[in-house]
């Protein structure tokens, strides 16, 4: 997909949750193996397959590209239709939305990126500062939205970063201090690794 030999889970969270714990780095199955890869090293791909999908935007959706990325679990604007640019768009509430397959609906989980620093720090950093300069105000102090959508920029009674989750779940809050931790000083990991029944597992 997009070039990349990767296990295939549409939505990000799929390829963090587990990493918050365990580093995968370097421990292979049978499966991995033989695809001469680890669980670490596809996690690394999927965040980059998210990136390429954003940048090839295959839907035209506004603001994806290059440094607006990443679609996961997440709250959505809302179940209607609309006429936008002349194109019919469908939006969602909550949905697992994933690339390349989806559901997409032009609705970035900002903290997705995040969560992935440690797989890919040379493109989630970037993110990070293009989120902060082109639409500070869904960066809300220390904690991300569930999501937001650009798509819908000025429309409806949307602001120019158009619609904004007003919830900040601790499942997503959660998963970014961890994996913030794991990619600066490895703490979680350490701490995990140094446990004789997960080393014995």
């Amino acid at each position: 997909i997009y070039g990349y030999d990767v296990l295939y889970g549409g939505p990000l969270f799929m390829h963090q949750f587990s990493h918050a714990w365990i580093d995968f780095d370097g421990i292979r199955d049978a499966f991995m193996r033989d695809k001469n890869s680890d669980y670490f090293e596809n996690s690394r791909r999927a965040t980059y397959l998210h990136r390429d999908y954003a940048r090839h935007n295959p839907s035209g959706y506004d603001g994806y590209g290059e440094a607006l990325w990443g679609l996961s679990a997440g709250d959505g604007p809302g179940k209607f239709r609309a006429q936008i640019e002349r194109r019919p768009r469908k939006f969602s509430g909550y949905a697992a939305r994933g690339a390349p397959f989806g559901p997409d609906d032009g609705t970035i989980a900002p903290w997705s990126y995040l969560a992935s620093l440690p797989f890919a720090p040379e493109i989630c950093l970037p993110a990070l500062r293009h989120l902060r300069e082109r639409h500070p105000e869904v960066v809300d102090g220390f904690r991300m939205p569930s999501g937001f959508n650009p798509t819908l920029a000025n429309r409806r009674k949307f602001g120019p970063s158009g619609w904004i989750s007003d919830a900040h779940y601790g499942l997503d809050q959660g998963i970014v201090v961890l994996m913030i931790e794991n990619h600066r000083s490895r703490l979680i990991w350490d701490l995990m690794r140094s446990s004789p029944y997960i080393r014995r597992g």
